[in-house]
């Protein structure tokens, strides 16, 4: 009796194994036939919500941005930072925490998913960065005016061509206003607002209501790419030196 119990579970056994590697054949040929347009989407799912996600868990240690890199081995993440010492600190544990919850959220292999960190060279020019720091210091208590004009200074000082800083909500009396600190020269339409202008929206949750924080930058043209985009304006006018002739 015990043999043919073991020969009957064999054969579900097998023919188990067999219908789920049909079914595993069948799902690798419909995903291969993946077409372009569903892979764009999928691909931009996938950043904005790890942006989302990354943006809560990391926005007290400096997050900015991410950038993905795919290969067909594995994936590398890289964490756009203002500060490091906070995630690579303590045996890297944060970085560690980090790691594990995108790969349970996403669903990644062991060793499929890489985490790097990357520090940005100048902080004052990323937009992310400058409202982040003007909501800690309204949430600190700082007067409006005096804040956004610190802000605003920091950000011309470092090089940036123009910068606006709009600031909506319950200022000083109980009825909504907007106050709006310009300086420089800015661009709003157009190519070239897609390279030159960065933008930050945040939130700052105080006694009397909610503030809502808005930045724009304009980057600086640098030719080697590190301060700002390389491509310079399309209205801009270089006038050539006379050739001296002998």
């Amino acid at each position: 009796m015990n043999t043919f119990f073991v020969k009957k579970i064999n054969k579900f056994l097998l023919n188990f194994f067999l219908k789920y590697k049909k079914e595993n054949k069948y799902f690798l040929k419909m995903n291969k036939k993946l077409s372009k347009q569903k892979k764009f989407i999928n691909d931009g799912v996938f950043f904005s919500e790890l942006n989302e996600l990354l943006s809560r868990e990391l926005s007290d240690e400096g997050y900015t941005n991410v950038e993905i890199r795919k290969a067909p081995l594995k994936t590398e993440i890289i964490l756009k930072m203002t500060q490091t010492h906070s995630i690579l600190g303590s045996r890297g544990r944060r970085i560690k925490e980090i790691n594990g919850l995108i790969k349970k959220r996403f669903q990644f292999d062991e060793k499929s998913l890489e985490i790097y960190v990357e520090k940005i060279i100048n902080k004052n020019l990323c937009a992310i960065s400058q409202a982040e720091s003007l909501r800690y210091k309204l949430l600190r208590g700082m007067v409006i005016r005096r804040a956004c004009y610190s802000t605003l200074k920091s950000t011309m000082e470092s090089g940036a061509k123009g910068c606006i800083i709009s600031v909506s909500g319950k200022l000083r009396a109980q009825r909504a206003k907007t106050m709006k600190f310009i300086d420089g020269y800015i661009i709003h339409s157009g190519k070239p607002v897609e390279d030159y202008i960065e933008k930050a929206t945040r939130h700052c949750f105080l006694r009397q209501g909610v503030i809502g924080i808005k930045i724009s930058i304009m980057l600086p043209w640098d030719p080697a790419g590190v301060r700002g985009p390389k491509k310079p304006l399309p209205d801009v006018v270089t006038v050539l030196e006379n050739k001296i002739n002998f």
